[in-house]
């Protein structure tokens, strides 16, 4: 099976626009849920960041829960969708530094390699761009 990446990156309908289209909803689904959790239980996750040893726990988890409920969002609807996959690949591998390096713990080197993986998807995201359903393809 051929896949026309260009035509998926320059908005044209295809089998390929189809697949972005799932792949974008199954990455925006853990970063909308995730970033609604931090954003509605803001002293839990501001504890959590503090014990974490993060600056301004507070602050902190407003912004992150904002990083990730507004990238989440981008990502789902499409729209700036190169830009918010390489903001989300970035944030994605320093979430990973920061919080799944106790890499003794075979869970946290799942939650690791869990976000290295993630962070592959958004890179290939940022590459085809956001494919025929998206807002991108209907301002472009």
């Amino acid at each position: 099976m051929s896949i026309n990446t260009s035509a998926a990156g320059a908005g044209t309908a295809s089998n390929s626009s189809v697949t972005i289209l799932l792949g974008r909803i199954l990455l925006a689904v853990i970063f909308l849920l995730s970033g609604f959790g931090k954003l509605t239980a803001i002293s839990g996750t501001a504890a959590y960041f503090g014990g974490l040893g993060l600056p301004a726990p507070t602050a902190t988890a407003v912004i992150v829960g904002l990083i990730e409920l507004l990238g989440g969002l981008a990502i789902l609807v499409g729209f700036q969708t190169r830009v918010a996959a390489w903001v989300l690949a970035i944030f994605t591998v320093a979430t990973g530094l920061v919080a799944h390096t106790g890499w003794a713990d075979q869970m946290q080197m799942i939650q690791f390699l869990k976000n290295l993986a993630i962070t592959g998807g958004f890179l290939l995201l940022a590459s085809s761009g956001a494919g025929a359903y998206s807002i991108d393809a209907k301002r472009g």
